[in-house]
């Protein structure tokens, strides 16, 4: 079974991660949307809530699996027993970021592959903090999250 994880912290998710999350799951058997649990970063929503958005937002995915995740991705990768992680590029300016986290992933676990996946053109300026400030300022955000996601963002900022 060829089988794929796909990591993030999805706070909140976009429509981009949902065109990577779709296409990679024509290219995969299975696909492993890991949240990110322990992340450093002051997140928007809880591990919990950020699963559920998941999950709303690739209703239908049959091969499509939301699960939480602490501590070293290459090992939660193992653990699944899965050797490849697919991270998204959205620009050049995630490329340096992303290049160094695969080097590193590469020097752990040599047996874990990255892939690199872009989103289609319509979704390639979209970032989850973006989201976050459009609709903490009170913008309309339905045209980058599904209609569930937005109704979060919407009832997180009132």
């Amino acid at each position: 079974m060829r089988s794929v994880v796909y990591p993030g912290t999805f706070d909140p998710i976009t429509n981009g991660h949902v065109d990577l999350i779709h296409r990679a799951a024509r290219l995969f058997d299975r696909v492993v949307v890991a949240v990110a649990a322990d992340t450093g970063k002051a997140l928007l929503f809880s591990t919990e809530e950020r699963v559920a958005l998941v999950r709303s937002s690739v209703v239908g995915q049959t091969n499509v699996e939301i699960v939480p995740f602490q501590g070293l991705l290459v090992n939660f990768t193992r653990q699944l027993g899965v050797s490849v992680i697919m991270r998204g590029l959205r620009a050049v300016s995630d490329f340096e970021y992303e290049f160094q986290l695969a080097g590193m992933n590469r020097r752990m676990a040599p047996d874990i592959e990255t892939l690199f996946l872009t989103p289609a053109e319509q979704y390639s300026y979209i970032s989850s903090s973006l989201v976050r400030e459009i609709a903490r300022l009170g913008g309309d955000v339905s045209t980058f999250v599904t209609p569930a996601v937005q109704a979060a963002l919407k009832q997180r900022f009132g």
